[in-house]
């Protein structure tokens, strides 16, 4: 059989259309568009411009991405990172996973442990209050800045999400948007170095602190990241001044 559109499809084998995923996932066609796209999802097998079909695998993924979003309000690039198999437990061991789920719990009451994870709050009252447009709702999710839940009774996101949404509206009540014509997708620049600096950490200090007790392992994590999140604010700062000074 083909893959190109007008190929005859095995309906055994590709029962479903996009009528029937949402019917059996409670998700609407632009959402599951979406999840495509971002490749959470594979595309069906196309039998014209406007028509697919889907088999199992399509309908155990959509299950799969909405259970990760219901429970672990994980954004996107987490998911696609899950279920393309590269998720944040792989290359560890039974111990050493035991040792960061003991460090995890932890960390909850100064990180901000699950269940603050869990509050849900309706999105749409959010995107009037601080002047957020959808579309630009949905940039900040494909950068991995915020988690929207979807939901037949309308889109949520974590309470821990907020901020992302206030700090956005915040630049455009100052009119920085404007004035600079920026768009949500000129944060890629900022979220990719941060993640750079993350992942750095992570491959430099988690060897080290996979050594130590989980409680020293959480007690240094708990004691350092507000030193090195200043570190990051003030050298950020201090490269703005410099710059400035050297124009003379």
């Amino acid at each position: 059989m083909s893959d190109g559109a007008g190929a005859p499809v095995d309906r055994a084998r590709y029962p479903y259309r996009m009528k029937d995923l949402c019917a059996e996932t409670g998700l609407d066609r632009q959402t599951i568009h979406f999840y495509i796209q971002q490749r959470l999802v594979p595309e069906g097998r196309k039998t014209g411009r406007n028509m697919a079909y889907y088999g199992p695998e399509h309908l155990q993924r959509l299950r799969l991405v909405r259970r990760l979003q219901r429970e672990q309000f994980l954004p996107l690039k987490a998911i696609r990172a899950i279920v393309e198999g590269e998720g944040a437990a792989d290359g560890f061991t039974p111990p050493q996973r035991r040792l960061l789920a003991d460090v995890k719990q932890r960390l909850a009451s100064a990180l901000g442990g699950d269940e603050a994870r869990r509050e849900l709050v309706p999105v749409a009252p959010l995107l009037v209050t601080h002047d957020v447009a959808r579309g630009e709702l949905r940039g900040l999710e494909q950068l991995g800045l915020i988690s929207i839940v979807d939901d037949p009774a309308g889109a949520q996101i974590p309470r821990d999400d907020v901020w992302v949404l206030e700090f956005w509206g915040g630049l455009r009540a100052l009119g920085v948007l404007e004035a600079l014509g920026l768009s949500v997708e000129d944060l890629a620049t900022h979220e990719e170095a941060v993640t750079r600096m993350f992942e750095h950490e992570k491959r430099l200090l988690l060897p080290r602190a996979l050594e130590l007790p989980p409680a020293r392992a959480a007690e240094l994590v708990e004691r350092a990241l507000p030193l090195i999140n200043t570190f990051v604010t003030r050298y950020h700062h201090a490269l703005v001044r410099n710059f400035l000074a050297a124009l003379g």
